[in-house]
């Protein structure tokens, strides 16, 4: 049996990185709805990028923040592969090796900066060059933090997260499923997802949105869909990445499916 047959699920990813948790999840009996609340745009090309830089090789240590910073920024590293390079999480890890480049450090606990800062390879850097390759804005905790060990730390920001601008076609399509109670599930896998979908939402899709379970990953993400007065309930995963997701969707489909089974008695 198909474990989340009956569950319909809004995707919030970017367009590029939806695809394969759509994949996963309709594979295991659910319906989808890819609605990208953001948008992924290169700031510059990776000859642009590796201009700014100067030789890379100057570096002791390159810290990759995200997947989409390996997607725009590896290709500055050049040919080398001996480079020391630290992911943040395991899927900005995936992304380097199939970019193929060895990562040296990541975090074995979690997917944060937090947990990449717990690693002991980083503990003392007194006098070493790093540089963070990032998106624009986002938490500076990392590069205070390495700065505070002692690193000469330089940030090179390759791309920028948008809110997304979607066609009015397609916000009345989502409105329309969302009145035939065809979505039950919102995944929020990220602060700036989340708070970019309920800033492009009209109040008629967010009064909607209020009613949905929304997916997220524990920690950060369920704080700030707290401070961003989302009063819906909440399926914690253990991470962003598509199995955490996974697991926790299907734990909850479970749990309902008993519930709903009891009630029928």
């Amino acid at each position: 049996m198909r474990r989340l047959a009956g569950v319909g699920v809004l995707v919030t990813r970017p367009q590029a990185q939806s695809a394969e948790l759509c994949r996963l999840l309709e594979a295991h009996g659910a319906t989808t709805f890819a609605f990208p609340a953001i948008t992924i745009d290169a700031l510059a090309t990776p000859p642009e990028f590796a201009r700014r830089i100067g030789d890379p090789g100057a570096f002791d240590l390159v810290v990759f923040t995200s997947a989409n910073a390996v997607r725009h920024g590896a290709a500055l590293l050049g040919p080398r592969r001996d480079r020391a390079i630290a992911a943040i999480g395991p899927a900005t890890r995936r992304a380097l090796d199939l970019a193929g480049y060895p990562v040296a450090i990541t975090p074995r606990g979690g997917f944060d900066s937090e947990h990449l800062l717990a690693e002991p390879a980083l503990r003392v850097l007194a006098g070493r060059r790093v540089l963070l390759v990032k998106g624009v804005g986002g938490r500076d905790l990392l590069a205070r933090e390495l700065a505070a060990r002692g690193a000469r730390v330089e940030s090179l920001e390759v791309y920028r997260r948008s809110p997304a601008a979607p066609e009015p076609a397609r916000l009345r399509e989502l409105e329309a499923r969302l009145d035939a109670g065809a979505l039950q599930v919102v995944t929020a896998t990220s602060v700036e997802i989340a708070t970019a979908l309920l800033a492009i939402s009209t109040p008629r899709l967010r009064a909607a949105l209020a009613r949905l379970h929304w997916l997220a990953p524990a920690g950060r993400v369920a704080s700030a869909l707290d401070a961003l007065g989302v009063r819906g309930p909440r399926i914690a995963a253990a991470s962003p990445e598509d199995p955490a997701l996974l697991e926790a969707l299907s734990r909850w489909a479970a749990d309902r499916s008993g519930d709903q089974s009891n009630e029928s008695k």
